[in-house]
């Protein structure tokens, strides 16, 4: 098991591979649809200390918030990764992020992104977003809640020892296309004996 803080270098990055099992501990950011879109179009620089050197979480989270104004993270599952693929090589390029975390991989144009960048690709567990949510200690801060509300907005999330596996790394390594070819296989091989 790794431990990785955040922010971290794209050379330690760099060292990880698929399969690695890993915890980060620091400040990650959510960041969906709106907000990948957003970072593409609009490229605004107000976000980028946030983003540089940290990774962008996949998720919609539940948040409450107490009397004082505090966020606290109810429930933050992994979403499915797929959908940024017209946006996350670049948002990579453009804000220096050294890791995505979500469920399902990504594609060729993301893994491309990896390797030309120095980040991976985390998986997350899905189905354990109340699990997933103890992890997080602090909510430091939010942006664009207003305009993108509370699923899509950008997070700030502190925290400690948050579990994520490798599954696609800075190498061309995916263990998504691994387990596609061979589910493929087998399939074929199905037919084949009908």
């Amino acid at each position: 098991m790794r431990k990785i803080n955040l922010p971290v270098s794209e050379a330690e990055i760099r060292t990880l591979k698929v399969g690695d099992e890993v915890l980060l501990t620091g400040v990650m950011v959510t960041a969906r649809d709106r907000a990948h879109k957003y970072m593409v179009e609009e490229r605004p620089d107000d976000i980028r200390p946030m983003l540089e050197g940290t990774v962008i979480y996949h998720c919609g989270p539940v948040m409450a918030q107490d009397a004082a104004g505090v966020w606290s993270v109810v429930a933050a599952g992994p979403t499915t990764s797929i959908r940024e693929e017209p946006y996350q090589a670049d948002v990579l390029a453009e804000y220096k992020v050294r890791g995505v975390i979500g469920k399902g991989g990504m594609g060729k144009k993301t893994l491309d992104g990896l390797k030309a960048t120095g980040a991976v690709y985390f998986h997350a567990i899905g189905g354990a977003s109340q699990v997933l949510a103890e992890r997080v200690v602090r909510v430091p801060g939010v942006h664009k809640l207003k305009e993108f509300g509370v699923p899509e907005a950008f997070w700030q999330f502190e925290v400690v020892d948050f579990p994520v596996v490798v599954t696609m790394d800075s190498h061309g390594g995916s263990l998504h296309e691994v387990v596609d070819g061979e589910a493929a296989r087998r399939f074929n091989d199905i037919l084949a004996g009908m």
